[in-house]
């Protein structure tokens, strides 16, 4: 039986695909996305339509190698955006019991060594992307599609893992990206949690529930048992390309921080849109893999804001042969990886920051 919130999705999904910005309308777009505004603020919602609507159609018509489409995000103010990213802040973090250095058995191999490209889809070892809805949950959805696939690659089984229990279970007592649950974490916490835990649970086991944005307290069922773990993880070397491109052709699904401030319009190509001077690291999303486009080289990644985003609920980041030169000041790191009170500004390198932060879980298993 299909939730209310895949459901939505499903709407969503299907209204995106028969978008005509010529003639779109904002009562059109209100009732495509199921959107409910009060009656005060329908002049201003109608107004940043009516705003968001010339700007794509202006972006679409400069051919800059992506394009951009409305969505349920279109009429959001800046605030609400931001706080759908749920916060996966870029400063200084502590070290914690399951951090691990790369494995002795890692092979560092020289870029040219690697495949042209790599989509762990087509190994059949990821779920269909999933919906955070209004929560600043992204950092437990990431870490959720992640130790997904690492099960997957490790046993050939691929389960439905629930994203609501590493939300509202994950302890986060030094407020590292944020204070926990829908008000944001880091993938560490979550991939810490679940290595102390007793094990994740299944989706229908532990729904998702947080959608609209509630947290709620840790329940996890007592008359059923988790189905998978993993023990341990390992942070990569921050801003670091070549470890970064041999851990995603080698090792499998990543999660990484991202600067995703510019993403929300976007609907197909290679996007490089990112402020690479000031990035703002506030998004927690999985790379999936790699490749090229139109003579392009870009980055696959997953991210958490439903199958109708994007492409299928995907973005093509733009990837650069000097990566480790594109770089940028974090001046805002609690929007990240940082925890509180550590407000000391941060190198970030890549396209969108995508080289700063970025980690896998260890030994993965079914119980």
């Amino acid at each position: 039986m299909f939730s209310k919130f895949l459901l939505a999705s499903l709407l969503a999904a299907a209204a995106a695909k028969s978008i005509d910005l010529e003639t779109y309308s904002f009562e059109k777009f209100v009732e495509d996305f199921k959107l409910k505004y009060k009656p005060e603020e329908l002049a201003t919602r109608k107004q940043a339509f009516a705003a968001e609507l010339l700007r794509v159609k202006a972006h679409n018509a400069q051919n800059k190698g992506w394009t951009e489409t409305i969505n349920k995000f279109s009429a959001m103010t800046h605030g609400e955006k931001k706080a759908i990213k749920g916060r996966v802040a870029s400063g200084s973090k502590k070290l914690m019991a399951g951090a691990k250095p790369l494995p002795d058995n890692f092979v560092m191999q020289p870029l040219s060594a690697l495949p042209k490209s790599v989509d762990w889809r087509k190994k059949g070892v990821a779920t269909p992307v999933k919906d955070q809805g209004y929560c600043g949950s992204c950092w437990a959805f990431a870490s959720t599609a992640v130790i997904e696939s690492h099960v997957a690659m490790a046993t050939g089984l691929l389960f439905d893992l629930s994203p609501e229990q590493i939300a509202m279970c994950a302890p986060n007592p030094d407020s590292c990206g944020g204070t926990g649950g829908c008000n944001g974490a880091t993938a560490e916490l979550a991939f810490e949690y679940v290595s102390s835990s007793a094990g994740m649970f299944e989706e229908f086991q532990y729904p998702y529930t947080s959608y609209y944005g509630s947290n709620y307290d840790c329940a996890t069922p007592t008359e059923t048992s988790p189905v998978s773990t993993i023990n341990g993880y390992v942070k990569l070397p921050e801003n670091n390309y070549t470890a970064l491109m041999n851990a995603i052709a080698t090792v499998g699904p990543i999660a990484i921080s991202v600067d995703a401030s510019a993403w929300s319009p976007y609907e197909s190509g290679v996007f490089s849109g990112c402020n690479q001077a000031q990035p703002d690291i506030d998004h927690a999303v999985v790379l999936m893999g790699y490749g090229e486009e139109n003579g392009q080289k870009y980055w696959l990644v997953r991210n958490s804001w439903s199958p109708a985003w994007g492409e299928q609920g995907y973005i093509k980041l733009l990837r650069h042969s000097n990566e480790e030169e594109v770089c940028g000041m974090d001046t805002t790191p609690t929007d990240g990886t940082a925890c509180n009170g550590d407000m000391t500004p941060v190198k970030v390198c890549g396209t969108c920051g995508i080289l700063y932060d970025s980690s896998y879980p260890l030994n993965a298993a079914v119980l």
